[in-house]
């Protein structure tokens, strides 16, 4: 049997609209109003906009919500690479080991979008950067992430 081409445009357009269902419909996203914008291997593109009950008590969109939005957006930007298409169908996953964000103004009002990308792919580590910007396109944030992607034999069963 041939093995799979994981950078086929069919094989990531499937992978891409499976995601597009999925996102719409996982509780944490919805829980912060995060959308996803546009998705493609290597690079995700995530939005978000500013509510009262995702801010801090002088009305200003809450950092951890801003850190969230980046830290969804470079897990996007990984999901449709073929080295984790490759890992996810073996049964692996990936998790966060690092995560850097840094504030530049607050957010009090409208909507950030948080453009993502991966900047060095390994075997195992993912190293990835993002830009955060408000609705005039100023900067609001960057950040800088590392990835592990990890085998099946280290995900945890849920039944365990």
């Amino acid at each position: 049997m041939a093995e799979p081409d994981y950078t086929a445009a069919e094989t990531v357009e499937n992978a891409r609209r499976e995601l597009a269902e999925y996102f719409k419909t996982f509780p944490f996203f919805k829980l912060m109003g995060i959308e996803l914008l546009d998705i493609e291997p290597g690079r995700a593109t995530l939005g978000m906009s500013w509510r009262p009950d995702l801010c801090q008590p002088a009305g200003i969109l809450h950092g951890g919500a801003l850190a969230s939005l980046v830290d969804t957006a470079f897990a996007h930007a990984i999901l449709l690479t073929p080295e984790y298409l490759e890992s996810q169908t073996q049964g692996g996953r990936m998790v966060t080991v690092d995560l850097r964000i840094k504030y530049f103004r607050p957010v009090s009002s409208g909507r950030v979008t948080c453009a993502s990308r991966v900047t060095r792919m390994g075997r195992q580590i993912v190293h990835t950067h993002a830009t955060v910007t408000d609705e005039a396109g100023k900067e609001v944030a960057i950040g800088d992430s590392i990835y592990m992607l990890i085998g099946p034999d280290q995900v945890r069963k849920k039944n365990r």
